[in-house]
């Protein structure tokens, strides 16, 4: 029995990998667990240049779940590879490389940096605003999103993973739009858009009023969103959106997914993902599996 998969070509001991946004480069975690037993790691947010992130408050706990308003905080692109790259390449799991923008030339000189750098993919973050366009999310429409994923698959030659928004206007449409475009995988989801009101400054709690919602509370939601682009596109779909437990990947295994992310869980519970990878061998036991992929709903 093995738990070992490969995802767009690239081994992985299982198929737990830490989302970005909420593992660092990896080093960060080391203290707290056995980083080298992950199947993989996104990398923390990355763009062309350096960016500081957002004023005020970041993060705000909900009932089952957080919001975030980071700001895709982040030492850029050039700077990832010199510094945090060969650390995180040690450390032993795949690595993979999350790329954002806020215009299509960004996008694609990072993703042409990138290109020559010793990672083992690309997840494309699409749920950017796009500054050329009054702050239009690129991943709402599939006409933009493609003009971002294809671009990005003229210099960039290795997997490319396309990280999906769900406030778009349809996921699967979005999904299959990106795959046309180029995309090897589709991971999915990403943050839905929420706000909190501090009720005793009468006021929202962000500057940027809305933030990201993320948690066991959007769970159900991304396991719909899997479900149905895992039966819609021909390539492989990463699940995430609120998994803690080794149950809860399971059901995003079922739904279609060929590997899952694990993300918030880690700020209350750092040894979530070796729970998971234990549970889902022990799962494998008990129903008789062979192989991880087996799992998967035919």
């Amino acid at each position: 029995m093995t738990l070992e998969t490969t995802l767009l070509g690239v081994p992985l001991k299982n198929p737990v990998i830490m989302a970005s946004g909420t593992f660092g480069f990896g080093e960060e975690y080391a203290p707290f667990l056995d980083v080298s037993r992950l199947g993989g790691i996104c990398s923390k947010g990355l763009t062309l240049y350096p960016r500081e992130g957002n004023y005020g408050p970041r993060m705000w706990e909900t009932p089952a779940g957080m919001l975030n308003s980071v700001g895709l905080q982040n030492p850029g692109v050039e700077h990832f590879i010199r510094h945090e790259l060969p650390a995180m390449r040690k450390l032993g799991p795949a690595v993979i490389a999350n790329l954002g923008g806020g215009t299509i030339e960004e996008y694609v000189e990072g993703a042409r940096l990138l290109n020559s750098a010793d990672i083992d993919m690309l997840e494309l973050n699409i749920s950017c605003p796009n500054v050329k366009e009054g702050g239009a999310n690129f991943g709402l429409k599939p006409a933009i999103a493609v003009q971002v994923v294809s671009a990005v698959r003229k210099v960039f030659s290795g997997p490319i993973l396309v990280k999906l928004s769900p406030n778009a206007e349809n996921i699967v449409e979005m999904a299959k739009a990106c795959r046309r475009a180029g995309a090897d995988g589709i991971s999915l989801i990403n943050t839905l858009l929420g706000m909190a009101i501090d009720i005793e400054k009468r006021q929202p709690v962000f500057r940027n009023i809305v933030a990201g919602l993320s948690g066991p509370a959007v769970r159900p939601v991304a396991l719909r969103m899997v479900y149905d682009v895992a039966r819609a596109v021909d390539c492989p779909v990463v699940g995430l959106g609120g998994i803690a437990t080794w149950q809860d990947a399971v059901e995003f295994l079922l739904a279609g997914a060929s590997a899952i992310q694990v993300g918030t869980a880690v700020f209350q519970n750092p040894q979530a993902p070796l729970e998971i990878i234990d549970g889902i061998r022990t799962y494998m036991e008990r129903h008789g599996f062979e192989h991880v992929s087996e799992i998967r709903l035919r």
